[in-house]
C-alpha cells in the first residue's frame, strides 16, 4: 500500500476475456430466449472453478401491440402475462410500469446455472445443475448470487424478486448439484448481500444494501451481524468515505470479502448516471477497500479511483450498456480472478496480481 502511482496504472489486467455470451446457454423453456448471462458467483471446488451464473430470459413470441411478461407460479411453473403496449410505460430495458396502478414488472425472468471453468480462465461446460425460481418470493426470478465458503458448506446469498419486492435470500450447497433454501434473511427491498467467510468476534458479518426510496443521503452500504446466518441485527451504515464521482448514483458490495494478511479485502461497485443517459441506468464501475480483520466497520485503505471500468466492447454494448458488475472471485497462484457481469448480457473475467491490487490501495 505504498507509492503514488495511479491505481488504474498499477492494476494491469493480466487478462480480460468475455467468458460467456447469451448464445452459449440454452433456454430453460421453449417459450423463452436467453437475453443475458451475467453476474456470476464463483467457487473453487475440487480444484475446478465453478460459476453460478444468472441467466435472464425474455419471452420468445412477439405479438404486435402486446408485450409478454414472464413469471413463475407455484404449482403452475412458467406463466406469461400479455399486456398491451399502451397500458405500460418502459422505465428502462428491464422494467415496465403499469399505467393503471403504477406497479412495475420485469421484462424477463432469471434463474441460476452452474458453469464449469477448469482453471477459471475458460468455460469447459455449461451443462451444470440449475437453481430455478421455486418460492412465492421468487416469482420474477432469482438473481446475482454471491458465494462464500462457511463451515462445511458453500453459502449463497442471492436476490429474490416478486410482487412482494426485492428480497435478500440465502441458500447453501455442499456439492453444487443440489441446493437447500433457507428463505428470506433481511427485510424486503434489500440486495447486494455479501457474507464474510468466518465469525468475527463470535458473530457472522455481512454487507447489504437497503434500496432506499427517499433520497435523504448519498448512496451507502450497510453492515450487519448474526449468530447463525439467518437472524441479522446490529445494522450500521458503512461508506468507503468521500464518494468519487463514479459512485455518486449507487454503491454496494460486489465480491464477498476475503482475508489477506493486511485485513479483509472487498471489491465493491459504484454507479453514476449522467445527463443524457435517458432510459439507461448509467455506468457501473468497481473499486476496492481494505478493512480491519477484527473490526470490519473500520476501514484501513481504499482505491482512490475505480479499478475496473467498462472499456471493452462487450462491457459497453449490451442489454444495459456501460456496466461492469463484479460478483465472484477466486484466488490462484498469487492472482485474483474476478468474475463480473458485462452490460447485463455477458460474463467477463479480469485477472489481477494480488500484489498489484494491494499496492493500489491508499491509507484512509
Amino acid at each position: 500500500m505504498e507509492g503514488s502511482t495511479d491505481a488504474l496504472a498499477l492494476l494491469e489486467r493480466v487478462s480480460n476475456p468475455c467468458l460467456l455470451r447469451p448464445g452459449d446457454i440454452p433456454p430453460s423453456d421453449e417459450r423463452l430466449r436467453v437475453a443475458g448471462v451475467f453476474n456470476p458467483g464463483a467457487a473453487e471446488v475440487d480444484g475446478e472453478v465453478l460459476l453460478l451464473a444468472r441467466v435472464a430470459e425474455s419471452v420468445r413470441e412477439t405479438r404486435p401491440g402486446w408485450r409478454g411478461l414472464p413469471r413463475f407460479a407455484p404449482g403452475e411453473g412458467l406463466v406469461i402475462d400479455w399486456v398491451r403496449d399502451d397500458d405500460v410505460i418502459e422505465l428502462d430495458p428491464r422494467v415496465v410500469q403499469r399505467k393503471a396502478d403504477g406497479l412495475v414488472r420485469l421484462t424477463f425472468i432469471s434463474h441460476l446455472r452452474v458453469v464449469y471453468c477448469g482453471d477459471g480462465r475458460a468455460v469447459r461446460s455449461v451443462d451444470g445443475p440449475v437453481f430455478a425460481p421455486e418460492a412465492p418470493w421468487e416469482a420474477f426470478g432469482v438473481e446475482d448470487p454471491r458465494i462464500t465458503p462457511i463451515g462445511d458448506a458453500w453459502r449463497i446469498a442471492y436476490v429474490a424478486v416478486s410482487p412482494h419486492g426485492v428480497c435478500a435470500a440465502l441458500a447453501s450447497t455442499r456439492d453444487f448439484r443440489s441446493f437447500e433454501r433457507h428463505g428470506v434473511i433481511l427485510p424486503v427491498e434489500n440486495k447486494d448481500v455479501a457474507l464474510f467467510p468466518e465469525r468475527i468476534g463470535g458473530e457472522y458479518w455481512c454487507f447489504h444494501r437497503p434500496v432506499c426510496a427517499m433520497p435523504f443521503a448519498r448512496p451507502e452500504m450497510w453492515l450487519a451481524r448474526s449468530p447463525d446466518l439467518l437472524h441479522w441485527g446490529g445494522h450500521q451504515p458503512f461508506s468507503p468515505g468521500p464518494a468519487g464521482r463514479w459512485e455518486t448514483g449507487r454503491m454496494g458490495a460486489s465480491v464477498p470479502p476475503f482475508a489477506t494478511p493486511e485485513g479483509w479485502l472487498e471489491i465493491y461497485h459504484g454507479n453514476i448516471r449522467e445527463e443524457g443517459d435517458g432510459a439507461a441506468v448509467g455506468a457501473y464501475s468497481a473499486g476496492a477497500f481494505l478493512l480491519d480483520r477484527d473490526n470490519p466497520a473500520r476501514m484501513l485503505a481504499r482505491t482512490p479511483e475505480p479499478i475496473l471500468l467498462p472499456e471493452a466492447a462487450f462491457e459497453r454494448e449490451g442489454f444495459l450498456p456501460n456496466v461492469v458488475f463484479p460478483t465472484g472471485a477466486v484466488q490462484r497462484d498469487g492472482t485474483l480472478l474476478v468474475y463480473y457481469g458485462a452490460a447485463d448480457a455477458c460474463v467477463g473475467m479480469v485477472e489481477w496480481r494480488m500484489a498489484d491490487l494491494m499496492n493500489a490501495l491508499r491509507p484512509v
